[in-house]
């Protein structure tokens, strides 16, 4: 196999797409706005979204079982965007056969899974990066600055605010784990990424909305507070949806003041007149929030396995947020206060 392209280095980083739905063209988008890498394979458990897939993007092959993409020589690495519930045995499969591998959250819902598919990680000596995305966007790029450079000083306070336009298809929400798992997943990542260290005790309240949701054991209303091992605290407010639009702001306090992130819009007008003063509603949905935080986590993938880096968002970033969900799981279950360490099992460490 040749070498990939790295200082001038022949050919290309090879990649093998399992997923060929939004975020899946997603990524296909990004990777087609590098030099360094192409997608050469998608596959898709709806052949002819693969098909479709493949026809937008100019990619050369397409095919039905994603066992075709982790084996296909030709692949250096695979981008996991199928289903949740197949991202381990993925990951494993992938790892066995010498592939890099992306994945999107989560990794699996089970720690024991997790562990195993990070096992098989370390033992093929490939790199893992999972799609936290937002940890990629300038905005919150920023905010993580202000933390790292002392701006705010000791932190005490933190606060996530993330609701959705309009709730997901139940089919997707039976799948998905549950609010905490699939949505609020993303804020837990956020939460230690800012705070930088790990949050270690729980509590949650929730509700919901919807009857359908409601049917399927899942809520669509939650709130999830959090103290981290520095003693400050924090919470986590997530919804299915706020009609609006994307509603996605952070705020941390701290002793030597304060940073805080508004939402997206699709510009900067204002309209004021003698009635109200008004702007047009924030940007709709996460493709369009966070397509540059997309784009700037796929070059960091590639980057890394290019240049033989460390991935930014490590199998460790992936598992901790699972066993936090775990714990705001429980807490909101038994109505109480739960240390995350009662969700880890045997000598289990985070």
């Amino acid at each position: 196999m040749a070498p990939l392209m790295a200082g001038g280095s022949s050919r290309k980083m090879r990649i093998g797409l399992i997923g060929a739905g939004r975020i899946g063209q997603v990524h296909c988008k990004a990777v087609a706005a590098t030099p360094v890498a192409e997608v050469v394979v998608v596959a898709d458990f709806f052949v002819k979204a693969a098909q479709a897939c493949a026809e937008k993007f100019g990619i050369a092959k397409y095919c039905q079982d994603w066992n075709e993409v982790v084996q296909d020589a030709l692949v250096d690495a695979v981008f996991i965007c199928s289903p949740s519930d197949t991202h381990c045995d993925i990951i494993i499969a992938a790892a066995r056969n010498g592939k890099h591998i992306f994945v999107e959250k989560p990794i699996d819902y089970e720690l024991s899974r997790i562990d195993l598919a990070l096992q098989e990680v370390a033992k093929a000596n490939v790199k893992l990066q999972v799609g936290f995305q937002r940890r990629f966007d300038p905005n919150f790029m920023r905010v993580k600055k202000a933390m790292v450079d002392g701006e705010v000083g000791e932190p005490y306070m933190l606060s996530i605010i993330s609701r959705d336009p309009a709730p997901p298809p139940i089919d997707y929400v039976k799948k998905s784990g549950g609010l905490l798992y699939d949505m609020a997943i993303h804020d837990m990542d956020m939460a230690r990424h800012i705070m930088g260290c790990e949050a270690i005790e729980f509590s949650a309240m929730a509700s919901s909305f919807s009857p359908e949701i409601s049917a399927v054991g899942d809520v669509t209303t939650a709130v999830v507070t959090m103290r981290f091992e520095n003693g400050a605290i924090g919470t986590i407010q997530c919804c299915r949806k706020a009609v609006y639009g994307y509603d996605q702001r952070i705020e941390v306090l701290g002793s030597n003041g304060g940073v805080e992130i508004g939402n997206n819009y699709p510009n900067t007008a204002v309209v004021s007149t003698a009635a109200n003063i008004s702007r047009d509603l924030p940007l709709n949905f996460f493709m369009e929030r966070y397509a540059a935080a997309y784009a700037n986590e796929i070059f960091a993938f590639v980057e890394a396995v290019v240049e033989d880096k460390p991935t930014l968002v490590t199998g460790k970033d992936g598992r901790i947020p699972v066993i936090m969900a775990m714990a705001a799981k429980k807490a909101l279950d038994e109505r109480r206060c739960v240390s995350i360490r009662e969700v880890l099992y045997g000598n289990s460490k985070l």
